[in-house]
């Protein structure tokens, strides 16, 4: 009996798999294209991918654009794609990992508001950057807020101000 499965290909991928690989690296290129440049100076990339990206906009006709976006996806091909698929997951609203920074701090912002000065040591020592004497100020004030059923304004404060923290302390900014 002859069987016709060969061994000789189970590393190889397929046509398709390759062209699918390709495409992949075409759409995040075109990601790329929307960040802006302070971002794209914190990715690993090559010299020759960074001028192509700056050159992006200058093309507006439908195929030069498109022409434009297989090159920049041919560039990608060099490029170490998972740290920048980590900083964009990072950035995109629609991602779990960025789902999960943004719970993350609201928990922080809850935990401030609702704790003592344990829980404001406790966030020093994760982000040191942080401004004690303005977070105390903030937190004293969204707990007036809350003990007035007022609307949260300072409870907004602190969070953006967290967040402002973690993107710095992250590379976002």
């Amino acid at each position: 009996m002859v069987d016709s499965y060969d061994d000789s290909l189970d590393g190889e991928k397929s046509k398709s798999q390759v062209k699918r690989e390709l495409h992949a690296l075409v759409d995040l290129g075109e990601r790329l294209t929307t960040l802006k440049p302070d971002l794209l100076a914190k990715l690993p990339l090559t010299d020759a991918l960074r001028r192509a990206l700056n050159d992006a906009p200058k093309h507006t006709a439908n195929i030069a654009r498109k022409r434009h976006l297989m090159f920049i996806g041919k560039l990608m091909r060099d490029q170490d794609t998972d740290a920048i698929l980590a900083l964009l997951d990072q950035l995109d609203a629609s991602t779990r990992q960025y789902n999960e920074r943004f719970h993350g701090l609201e928990r922080w912002r809850d935990r401030l508001i609702a704790g003592d000065d344990g829980v404001l040591e406790k966030f020093v020592l994760d982000y040191p950057d942080a401004d004690r004497q303005q977070l105390r100020s903030l937190i004293r004030q969204a707990q007036h807020e809350l003990a007035q059923s007022k609307p949260p304004a300072a409870s907004r404060k602190i969070f953006k101000y967290i967040r402002e923290l973690d993107e710095t302390q992250r590379g976002l900014r």
